[in-house]
């Protein structure tokens, strides 16, 4: 006698019942497995893009920038240092100028020591004052006999001035107004005609955000920032059939310190670091390679600012009244904590 063991109908139901689950847990885990994954290898991924984008298009500035002749005024600044060493590894032929001739020579130095002689070009050094008017003619020819041309013209220089309107001096509002505005329209008028002649050439403003918004207790600034951005957005229209781009680059605010955050406590520095950069604006390193894009894609404008500078100008923009009575509360408040000392 034999016993034949057979699998009731419920129990085959079951098995693929189980089955059927066990496939579809080890489905769920591994697209968990593989959402996990997805999401790190798309930031690599996009960084990846990115980092090569800025790298090709850093190259292709300084390739545009090759062998032409590029003045910097008041090189001796952070912007103008900086800018002076992103032209200078590009291969152009640079002219310095500035007022201490001391100052000039140790940046001539430092230039000399980073970059390949076979691949860079000796920098001239030219004395120049813009708040001067008087000797700028004589200074523009100086730089036109360097090379006997300019291609390219960064207006960098500018004085700084905080204090009431009321108490400061029309001497010193006009001081202000011959290094900011009289000085920098005068050298580019003594270096167009060489522009348009060739029907080529460039003309850069480095300005300020207080030449879209004006700031309390810096009014001479303030209003020399205004004067060279009408200027120079006028000038750009006139120019252009000739063949010469004119070109603004306004920054918010320059700060000095590094770039990155700090080594040590790295989530205070962190924190330090971005509140700094919303507070103060950008690095001159920044500026600099802003200006080296802005020359090789010919831009008209740029407008580097965090966010809170942004919003102000749209709001002196759209809602004037909000504005005003926004400064005018922080003149109060600064005014009232001045009286408490």
């Amino acid at each position: 006698m034999s016993l034949q063991l057979t699998k009731s109908p419920e129990c085959s139901q079951t098995g693929t019942q189980c089955n059927a689950i066990l496939e579809a847990l080890l489905y769920k885990v591994k697209m968990g497995i593989m959402s996990v994954l997805i999401l790190p290898l798309l930031v690599v991924g996009i960084s990846g893009i990115v980092y090569i984008y800025r790298t090709v298009i850093q190259l292709m500035s300084k390739s545009v920038v090759w062998s032409k002749v590029v003045v910097i005024t008041d090189a001796l600044s952070g912007v103008g240092k900086e800018s002076a060493r992103a032209f200078h590894t590009g291969g152009a032929r640079l002219v310095l100028c500035g007022k201490h001739l001391d100052q000039l020579q140790a940046l001539y130095d430092a230039l000399s020591s980073v970059a390949d002689p076979r691949k860079t070009f000796t920098p001239k050094l030219v004395l120049l004052d813009l708040s001067d008017v008087i000797c700028i003619q004589d200074v523009a020819k100086e730089i036109l006999d360097c090379y006997g041309c300019v291609d390219i013209l960064i207006n960098n220089a500018s004085i700084k001035l905080k204090g009431t309107a009321q108490s400061t001096s029309l001497d010193v509002d006009k001081k202000i107004m011959d290094a900011n505005y009289f000085g920098p329209i005068t050298l580019t008028k003594a270096i167009l005609p060489n522009m348009i002649s060739r029907r080529t050439g460039q003309v850069v403003l480095v300005n300020n955000i207080q030449g879209k918004v004006g700031v309390p207790f810096r009014a001479a600034y303030a209003a020399s920032k205004h004067a060279a951005l009408g200027f120079f957005d006028c000038l750009r229209a006139e120019l252009q059939e000739f063949g010469v781009c004119v070109s603004t680059v306004t920054p918010s605010f320059i700060r000095s310190f590094p770039t990155q955050p700090d080594s040590g406590n790295q989530e205070a520095s962190m924190w330090k670091y971005l509140v700094r950069k919303l507070a103060f604006g950008v690095h001159a390193v920044e500026v600099a390679e802003e200006i080296l894009r802005t020359v090789s894609r010919k831009k008209q404008e740029v407008f580097m600012a965090n966010p809170i500078a942004k919003a102000a100008v749209y709001i002196r923009t759209f809602f004037p009244e909000l504005f005003f009575a926004v400064v005018a509360a922080g003149v109060k408040e600064k005014q009232k904590l001045e009286d408490d000392k």
